[in-house]
């Protein structure tokens, strides 16, 4: 159904995006600009992702988490990469349905997560469309001059780790959907998971300082880390049983009846940007303290060697992993 109380562009941008801007560089969101000053020894790093409605989010999901799932996700970008983020652009496609509160539940959820993460909005554009609702953020960062951590440098010897849980995105969406059967406040932590993902920019220090290669898990932890070792000329070999699992994770995990079945799809499920990376053996001291003293749980789950492509291993014996991950077409 159509917004009847539907906010012109520049009102909206007047009322709702202007109090977003970065109180300098962003020029009030009254020019067709935004000017960034340089600074000396750093690199600019950017990226970018968009969300449509109905195929990265759910039409019933609160618009408030929308925008908060696409600033955190391209943070998340920004972390895997050892990158400090300071501000975005933002494209707004409405939809028929987001009139002006939609608009504002929409505002309000960046408005927490700006404050939460120290970034401010620059600029951007907004639109209505007879489609579905799509939205597009563009991350920008710095980084000491030279020292992006790319997908290209893993090397044989080295090991793979993991932050936080994995495939708790993959099982918060099925909770959403009203497709789990777990105790209710275990659905709720799978679904705020699969909402407002928590970026680990905290962790951007230490993958700048030790990690060879790195990456976040959107896809699905198989299919990132596939994009690693083509990028690195290299084999990553993990250890299903080593995949890290939440306290919910776990208990969807102990109803399982195929172990090596269950572990798969928390493995290929996607969206739970966490950062895989590959380091050198004699680091992992060094990054287990950095993990602790963030209070940051860091699992090992493999190795690199010589070869090509993702071999998974359960119980010391390769699976044949037929999809290893989402494909956005």
């Amino acid at each position: 159904m159509a917004a009847v109380d539907v906010a012109g562009e520049f009102e909206t941008i007047r009322r709702l995006l202007a109090p977003l801007a970065h109180p300098e560089w962003a020029r009030g969101l009254a020019d067709d600009v935004a000017v960034l000053p340089s600074r000396p020894g750093f690199d600019l790093v950017l990226t970018k992702d968009t969300i449509v409605e109905g195929v990265h989010f759910l039409p019933q999901d609160p618009l408030d988490t929308v925008a908060r799932k696409l600033l955190r996700v391209n943070l998340s970008d920004l972390a895997a990469k050892g990158a400090e983020p300071f501000g975005y652009l933002l494209s707004c496609v409405w939809s028929q349905r987001c009139g002006w509160p939609e608009r504002m539940t929409f505002v309000d959820g960046l408005r927490i997560d700006q404050k939460e993460f120290g970034v401010a909005l620059l600029g951007g554009d907004t639109v209505v469309t007879p489609g579905p609702a799509t939205f597009s953020l563009t991350a920008l960062g710095w980084i000491p001059k030279g020292r992006t951590v790319g997908r290209g440098g893993a090397r044989p010897g080295d090991l793979v780790f993991v932050t936080g849980a994995i495939g708790d995105g993959w099982l918060g969406l099925q909770a959403a959907q009203e497709k789990l059967s777990l105790e209710p406040d275990r659905l709720a932590a799978l679904t705020e998971q699969y909402r407002t993902p928590m970026p680990r920019v905290e962790f951007a220090e230490p993958v700048r300082d030790y990690a060879s290669a790195s990456i976040d898990v959107s896809d699905g932890l198989v299919a990132d880390l596939g994009h690693i070792a083509e990028t690195s000329g290299v084999r990553i070999e993990i250890d299903l049983e080593l995949t890290p699992r939440s306290a919910a994770g776990q208990a969807w995990y102990d109803g399982r009846v195929d172990e090596q079945a269950a572990l798969e799809s928390l493995v290929t499920g996607g969206d739970d940007y966490e950062i895989p990376f590959t380091a050198r053996p004699a680091d992992e001291a060094a990054l287990r303290r950095e993990a602790e003293r963030r209070r940051l749980r860091l699992t090992r789950i493999g190795r690199v060697t010589e070869g090509q492509g993702v071999r998974a291993l359960f119980a010391g014996q390769p699976v044949q992993i037929r999809k290893p991950g989402f494909t956005h077409g």
